[in-house]
Order: structure tokens, then C-alpha cells, then sequence
């Protein structure tokens, strides 16, 4: 795992001067690559390429980057891990194009098989996470590529006269013509969502590379221009081709499953430096540590962290999965300060709004991991592709309960649920909970029944999804001269082709966006903050389209969701040990915000000072905060989307 940083000069540029600046923007991503750095400069083409390394394959300096070809045509800098490139080198070993390999890199790897297939073929045969930036000295060409899922970041603009890209904005406000303008546009999606949709960002004019794309600048592009990325693979067209290709034995795909992904946990623990995983004790991470030491010659090293909160710990069902499975365990309680003292820090980690809150404690798990290992595994991506929200077990009923009543009456159902207090519904459904069986129990029933309530009233499936998945239903009214592009909610879902089933609707929604935008940059920040490795086995392009052939009733079921997933991990780990209310990886926030932080989100959120701001409609926060504090409502999502933006705007954006 690397950052990565560069630009390129059409027409070339003074060599000291593009080294300088490479050199300064790839200092600048250190935390992501500690061991080494290097930079290269074609100062004719107006090329330089910056590169900080976190070893991990091979590290002698025979994987050392930028990195270029032993034909002198291609050179590279990545970030990233390509789990197949053993096999890749095979292939072209007998295909005669890779015999004087120099070390055992996947980064050299990449090159011999770009030389070989050309860029497109050689990223449709990568299976891993990566972000590269590659120049071809002979078609006098730059590519920039990000892997299927965007599990690698890599964002892109100009800067005056030089298109600069890396790993994190943080890089590119080095430039010294750095001066993007805040895009509102992008600002309004991010206080829907949490997170900033790609390809866009939270600066006019500045890209991130969108997931399974690459873009080409050729050596005589004109300054600003900005070519379309070029897909390579879609996510969209294999769920839809695999609607009539669907396994049908529940055994056997149960067994696939299991076979599929006990492979990518093989090539996921390739590693030439200590390596463990996270454990919550939920269904994904469990079922990804059960197949690791059912392969493992010794205890895998699994790391948890905890809470006081009762409703947010889940510390003691990880410490049993841990138990059973005989793993090496490290658990850390953490206290509110401790927590809280991350917060000041999440403007630079992340470099745009970001706002969901399980940033912070994926960061402590991180750096607790970081403490004994340099790469470590986890069970994300398993919700998305395998109906594991809430949202996908109640989305298709909820549909078909609602979607054929008249619209008048949704309103009316809308509007008495909405008038029921999250806090007494909250507090009802913990006094039932004894007497619930445990697929009917729901953590934070209370805050359940306000997102009921906003959604019933919906006009179509996909709008009754944009709500489920979003935490201001109209945040144009939030930000101030705020609007929102259309194609964020609705442009990847138009281009189905065919009628879908609803949960088919919801899991592929979530995996183009949600799942990159949100749950794989707060990771991928998070832990490289701390200059730790992450990779996740669920995203194996195998698991992947196998998950596409799986049909719905195999994935939610009896109220319950990732179906055919338990029935892998009860193989290995008792069902009475991980069968309960999904909670998430989540901080007590509400009660946070009404207590240790809430000076602080009152000085934030403070009228005036958000009238001199002029980002937000200060009566509407001034509403929402008093309601929160009141204890009438839990806005704690919603505040935390405008405290997050407004902590970002004083670290970036303050004169």
C-alpha cells in the first residue's frame, strides 16, 4: 500500500522544477508510505511521478517505485495490491513475454502485463485494489486507473498549466496554483449522503477517477480539459446478465461460496510482513476470520474495540467468535475522550466532508492493529452484496405494502409516524426486546421509525431508496444556493436494462456508490492514516460475480439478511453466537452530542457564526439542534453531516 502523487506538463517542463514539485506532493501522502520514497521525471514530456512506500511485497529495492519497464517504454507509480499476479506472471510466462523478472513486485508484474495486453487488458485481468498512474514514452501518453470497486482513491485536476493527480487531496493543495472553488452542488449531495459522490469532489474542477475506469491524457492535451473515463468492467451489467444465469441449489452455492472466498482470503494473505484481520463479531468480519485460520498454520491476530455504551459494544461478541475460533485476540475499550480526541483530526484525514461517524472508531481499530501488524483484513462489502442492511430485509416490503396506496394516504401514514418521538419508540422497543424472538429485534428501533417515516411517502422504488439511503431528505433547503445533480441518485440505476428484483435494486445502488464513496474511503483513510494495510475479501472479482448469480431468497430470508453467507459461517462458528440485531460499526453519537461534544457543536453551529459562514440556513440547523438537545428528536446523523462540513471548511477553507 503506497501514495501515489505526480503531474504532467504538456509540452514539458524544467526537470528540478517537476521534480520538486512531485517530491513535495508525494511528502505530503508520508503517512501512507513511510518506508521509502522516490520520484521520476521525464522532463521532455513534462512528466514527473511521486511515490511514497508502505513495503509490503518484496522489499528489496527491486520494488522500489516509480517503477519502469525494463524496455524503457512504461513507467509507473502505484498503490495498491494485485492478488492474482503469480498467476498474471504465469500466464505470461507461457505466453513468452515475462522472463527476466527482476524481483517478485506485483508492481512489476503490472508493467509486463501492460507491455503485454495494453492498459484495458491488462486491468480487466487484475484482481486486487489498486490506483496507478502509467506513462507510455512511445504513444506519448498518460493513464490514469483505479480498480473495480474504488477501493484505492485517486483524484485528478489542473492546477494553472499542469494536471496534477495523488492519492488524497492533500497532495494536490501543494501545487502553488492550487485555488479551487467550493462546489455547492457537491456540498448538497454530501449533506444527503455523508459523503461526496464521484466522480466529483468537494473543489470545482477537481475529479476523482470513478471505480473500474480509466482516463488517457495524451502529450498535447490543452490545460483544463478534461477527457471521459473509459470503463474497463461494470458491476451494473454483470447483475444484470446474471439474471438468467441464477444458482439454484442453496448446497452447492453455499459450498461456492465457501470455495470462492477461502481462495481470496489466500491470495488476500499474501504478504511479506505480519498480517491479521478486524473482528467484530458480526457475520462478515467472523465469516472472513473463520476461513482465515481454517487455513492458518497459527492463531490469526484479530483486533476489536469497544464501548461503555452497551447498545454500541460489540466487544463481547467478538471476544467469543475469538474464543471459538482459537484466534490470537487484542481488544481495546475505548472511553468517550479518547474517541472524541480523534475528531479534530478527521478534516486532514479526509480532506472533504465526510461524515460517517464509524470513521472514528475504524480508526482506533486501525491503530490498535497497526500496533502488530502491517496489513490487516476485513469483512466490508458483504452487506452490499449480500442484503445485509436493514434497508434490503424491509425495502421489498415495504414497497409492496405501500407503493400501491394512494399517495394522499402515504401522507397521512408518513406524517403519524413522523409525529411518534424516536426517543419513547426507541425506549418501547427496548422494553420489548425480551419478549421479541431475536430476528425481530432492531437496535435503535426508535431512529428506525423516523426513517420509516420519511420514506413511506415516496413516489417510485428508486425514490423510496434514495430515502432509506439518505440522512437529509431535501438538503437544498440546508445549503444555501444549494442544488443537486439528478444523476447522483437516479444516472447508474437508468442505465438498467430489464426489470430487477427490489433487493437486486438495493444491493447494486448501494455497491456504485455507497460502498465506494462512503464505506471503502472511510476505511481506506482511516487506516492509512496510521500506515495500515487493508484489504477486503469480499470484493475478489470472483466473489463478486459469483454474489451477482446468488438469487434473492438466498440472500434475505426469514427476516434476516446474508443468508447464504451464515450458512458458511455457522460451518465453523455456533449460530448462538452471532445471531442478533445488526448494529453496525457505530459511536453513541446522539448521546455524545447532548453531552461531552456539545459545547462544542453549539459554538460550531452557533447562528451567527453560520450567517457570516453562509454555507448553511442557519433557522433550519438552529431547529434541528435545538430539537436534538430537547431530546424531542435524534438528529445526531444530521448535525454530524453539518459539523463535519463545517470542521472542514475552518481547516480548509479559513483565511
Amino acid at each position: 500500500m503506497c501514495g501515489i502523487a505526480g503531474l504532467f506538463r504538456p509540452g514539458g517542463g524544467d526537470e528540478s522544477a517537476l521534480a520538486g514539485y512531485a517530491k513535495r506532493m508525494a511528502d505530503a501522502l508520508a503517512h501512507r508510505g513511510p518506508d521509502a520514497g522516490g520520484v521520476w521525471t521525464n522532463a521532455a514530456a513534462g512528466v514527473a511521478f511521486g511515490h511514497r512506500r508502505l513495503s509490503i511485497l518484496d522489499l528489496s529495492e527491486a520494488g522500489a517505485q516509480p517503477m519502469r519497464s525494463e524496455c524503457g517504454r512504461f513507467t509507473v507509480t502505484f498503490n495498491g495490491e494485485i492478488y492474482n499476479h503469480l498467476d498474471i506472471r504465469s500466464e505470461l510466462e507461457a505466453d513468452g513475454a515475462g522472463a527476466n523478472w527482476r524481483g517478485h513486485s506485483d508492481t512489476e508484474t503490472l508493467l509486463y502485463a501492460v507491455r503485454h495486453w495494453g492498459v484495458a487488458g491488462a486491468l480487466q485481468r487484475l484482481i486486487g485494489m489498486f490506483a496507478f498512474a502509467l506513462w507510455d514514452e512511445k504513444e506519448r501518453m498518460l493513464a490514469l486507473c483505479r480498480d473495480r470497486f474504488g477501493e484505492k482513491p485517486l483524484f485528478y485536476g489542473w492546477c494553472g498549466g499542469d494536471l496534477v493527480f495523488a492519492s488524497e487531496l492533500k497532495a494536490l493543495a501543494v501545487h502553488p496554483e492550487w485555488s479551487p472553488s467550493l462546489d455547492r452542488t457537491a456540498l448538497t449531495a454530501f449533506i444527503r449522503y455523508s459523503y461526496v459522490p464521484a466522480p466529483s469532489t468537494i473543489w470545482q474542477g477537481i475529479r476523482k477517477i470513478p471505480s473500474a475506469s480509466f482516463v488517457t491524457f495524451a502529450a498535447d492535451a490543452s490545460p483544463g480539459s478534461m477527457p471521459e473515463s473509459v470503463p474497463y468492467w461494470s458491476h451494473r451489467e454483470q447483475v444484470v446478465a446474471a439474471q438468467g444465469a441464477r444458482i439454484g441449489n442453496e448446497a452447492e452455492a453455499s459450498e461456492e461460496l465457501q470455495r470462492l472466498l477461502s481462495i481470496a482470503i489466500k491470495r488476500q494473505c499474501l504478504s511479506d510482513v505480519p498480517l491479521g484481520a478486524f473482528l467484530s463479531g458480526g457475520i462478515d468480519s467472523s465469516t472472513i476470520v473463520a476461513l482465515m485460520q481454517a487455513q492458518a498454520s497459527q492463531p490469526v491476530r484479530t483486533f476489536t474495540i469497544g464501548f461503555a455504551n452497551s447498545a454500541f459494544n460489540e466487544a463481547d461478541d467478538a471476544r467469543k467468535v475469538a474464543s471459538h475460533l482459537g484466534t490470537s485476540h487484542t481488544e481495546l475499550t475505548v472511553d468517550p475522550k479518547t474517541a472524541m480526541d480523534v475528531i479534530p483530526t478527521l478534516p486532514r484525514m479526509y480532506d472533504e466532508p465526510f461524515a460517517d461517524s464509524s470513521q472514528i472508531p475504524t480508526h482506533l481499530v486501525a491503530a490498535l492493529a497497526r500496533q502488530h501488524v502491517t496489513v490487516a483484513l476485513s469483512g466490508d462489502a458483504g452487506d452490499e452484496l449480500f442484503g445485509g442492511y436493514n434497508r434490503h430485509v424491509w425495502g421489498g416490503q415495504l414497497d409492496a405494502r405501500f407503493g400501491k396506496m394512494p399517495a394522499p394516504l402515504r401522507r397521512v401514514a408518513s406524517a403519524l409516524l413522523n409525529a411518534v418521538s424516536p426517543e419513547p419508540a426507541g425506549s418501547l422497543a427496548r422494553l420489548a426486546e425480551p419478549l421479541l424472538p431475536s430476528r425481530l429485534r432492531v437496535r435503535r428501533a426508535g431512529d428506525q421509525v423516523a426513517k420509516l417515516a420519511r420514506i413511506i411517502g415516496s413516489k417510485s422504488f428508486d425514490d423510496m431508496y434514495q430515502l432509506l439511503c439518505s440522512i437529509d431528505s431535501d438538503p437544498s433547503q440546508t445549503v444555501l444556493h444549494g442544488d443537486e445533480r439528478a444523476d447522483w441518485s437516479t444516472g447508474e440505476m437508468n442505465k438498467v436494462t430489464g426489470p430487477l428484483d427490489p433487493l437486486d435494486r438495493m444491493t447494486l445502488a448501494d455497491s456504485l456508490s455507497y460502498l465506494t464513496d462512503d464505506i471503502l474511503q472511510k476505511v481506506d483513510r482511516a487506516a492509512m492514516a496510521v500506515s495500515l494495510e487493508t484489504r477486503v475479501p469480499f470484493l475478489d472479482k470472483d466473489v463478486v460475480e459469483f454474489a451477482a448469480k446468488i438469487p434473492p431468497h438466498m440472500k434475505v430470508r426469514a427476516g434476516r439478511g446474508k443468508w447464504l453467507v451464515r450458512q458458511v459461517l455457522y460451518q465453523h462458528v455456533p449460530a448462538a453466537l452471532i445471531d442478533r440485531p445488526k448494529a453496525g460499526f457505530s459511536i453513541p453519537l446522539d448521546d455524545w452530542l447532548r453531552g461531552a461534544l456539545k459545547a462544542w457543536a453549539s459554538d460550531l453551529l452557533s447562528p451567527d457564526r453560520l450567517r457570516r459562514q453562509g454555507l448553511f440556513d442557519p433557522k433550519r440547523v438552529e431547529q434541528k439542534l435545538g430539537e436534538h438537545m430537547s431530546g424531542r428528536r435524534n438528529h445526531g446523523y444530521w448535525l454530524w453531516n453539518v459539523l463535519m462540513a463545517e470542521a472542514w471548511h475552518d481547516a480548509w477553507c479559513a483565511q
